[in-house]
């Protein structure tokens, strides 16, 4: 059975157009089109933080760092490149993940992709 967080963020993830997912290095990562803009560890890396890694726009990684250093990381591998750790554990704001995936997702995905995004209002 899968990991009820990773059940959480895939179903956020499949809510937006033409995403898929592949394993990599035994972990789920996300595509939008030809491109990864997410990727969830369920604690074998970063000290065994549970939590998704996100693609980020400049600048927005150090600002949630900032914000919230007890939920956000700069994650192994990916943090050098901008990408974004939020840690699943404790209360999460599941609407923040949300939105988070969908701007990684925008990053990388094709303009027709967001257009049938927004034509779904």
């Amino acid at each position: 059975m899968d990991d009820p967080l990773l059940q959480r963020v895939r179903a956020l993830v499949e809510a937006l157009p033409e995403t898929s997912e592949k394993l990599s290095h035994g972990a789920p990562m996300f595509w939008g089109g030809r491109k990864t803009f997410a990727c969830f560890h369920a604690g074998g890396y970063d000290d065994g933080r549970r939590g998704v890694w996100i693609k980020a726009d400049d600048g927005v990684q150090g600002e949630l760092i900032e914000s919230d250093p007890d939920r956000f990381y700069r994650p192994k591998y990916m943090g050098p490149s901008g990408w974004v750790g939020v840690r699943l554990e404790g209360d999460v704001d599941w609407e923040q993940v949300r939105v988070l995936l969908e701007d990684g997702w925008r990053l990388v995905v094709p303009k027709r992709a967001i257009r049938a995004l927004e034509e779904r209002g």
